[in-house]
C-alpha cells in the first residue's frame, strides 16, 4: 500500500509530531470508514494543533452531516458553509446532555453531564419554544433527556437546541430590545459563549411546557450568543403529560 506523502506540523514548535502527518485526504478516508466516530475524532484533536485544526474544519462537520443530514442542510441553506459557534460545538450539542451543577445555571440540583446515544431534534417542536411574533425563526429542539426520581425536584428533563442564523433572528432582536442581561458567570457548555436567560426576558411561551410534557412554571432555558439552547424542566407524571399533549 502506497501512503500519501507526510506533512510536517507547522502549527506549534512544541508539537511532538516531528515525523510529519498523513495528508488530510487520507485521514478523511480513514474516518469515513469509521463512520465519523465522535470519540475518535475527539481523541485525534488532542494529539496536536494540526489534528485539532483538521477536526474543527473537516471531521466534526462530516460527523454532523452524517448524524443529522436534513437538519444540517437546513442550517446551511442560507448560503453559509459554516454554522454559528463552529462544527465542534454543534457536534457536541448533538450527542451531549450538559446536565447541571448546584450553584450553576439551574442552581437547585446537581446532575452530571453525559453523552447520549441518539437524540431526535425537531424543527416543529422548536416553534413551541418561541413567542408568536418570533415563530418565523427556525429553532431545532431535542426531546427532553429524562433524569427520573431527583428527590424534591421530581422527574427532571434537560433539552437542547440550535437556532438557524441566530444573529439575524427575531429572538435575538427582541432580547436586545428588552435589554436582557447576559449571565454574569456561566457560559454555554458547547461553545463557551455568554448566555441570555429566556425566563428572565419573559420569552418562554406556555406552549413550551405542553410540548415537553412539563409543569408550566417549571421550564427554564438559555440561549447563547451563537444560538445554542439549553434548558431544564420538571416533567409531569406520564398520565398528566399525555393530557397536556392532547391540550396542545
Amino acid at each position: 500500500m502506497i501512503l500519501t506523502k507526510q506533512y510536517r506540523c507547522i502549527h506549534s514548535s512544541s508539537c511532538q509530531c516531528t515525523k510529519g502527518h498523513l495528508s488530510e485526504d487520507v485521514i478523511f478516508l480513514v474516518f469515513q470508514q469509521l463512520n465519523w466516530n465522535p470519540k475518535l475524532v475527539a481523541t485525534l484533536s488532542c494529539v496536536c494543533k494540526w489534528f485539532d485544526d483538521l477536526a474543527k474544519r473537516v471531521l466534526w462537520k462530516e460527523f454532523c452531516r452524517a448524524r443529522a443530514p436534513k437538519m444540517m442542510l437546513d442550517l446551511q441553506s442560507s448560503g453559509s458553509h459554516s454554522v454559528d459557534g463552529n462544527w465542534r460545538a454543534l457536534g457536541k450539542l448533538l450527542i451531549y446532555c450538559s446536565g447541571c451543577s448546584k450553584g450553576g445555571l439551574f442552581n437547585s440540583i446537581h446532575i452530571p453531564g453525559h453523552f447520549v446515544y441518539r437524540t431526535r431534534f425537531s424543527r416543529t417542536s422548536g416553534k413551541s419554544f418561541l413567542l408568536p411574533q418570533c415563530r418565523t425563526d427556525v429553532l431545532y429542539v431535542s426531546d427532553p433527556c429524562e433524569h427520573l426520581y431527583q428527590g424534591e425536584e421530581g422527574d427532571v428533563g434537560f433539552f437542547r437546541g440550535i437556532f438557524k442564523s441566530f444573529s439575524m433572528s427575531k429572538v435575538r432582536k427582541m432580547l436586545i430590545k428588552r435589554r436582557a442581561q447576559l449571565h454574569p458567570t456561566e457560559v454555554c457548555p458547547y461553545c463557551k459563549a455568554k448566555l441570555w436567560s429566556m425566563l428572565q426576558a419573559k420569552m418562554i411561551p406556555q406552549s413550551a411546557s405542553c410540548r415537553l410534557g412539563a409543569y408550566e412554571d417549571c421550564v427554564e432555558y438559555y440561549v447563547c450568543l451563537n444560538g445554542h439552547v439549553l434548558g431544564v424542566c420538571t416533567l409531569l407524571p406520564l398520565s398528566d403529560s399525555e393530557e397536556a399533549s392532547e391540550l396542545e
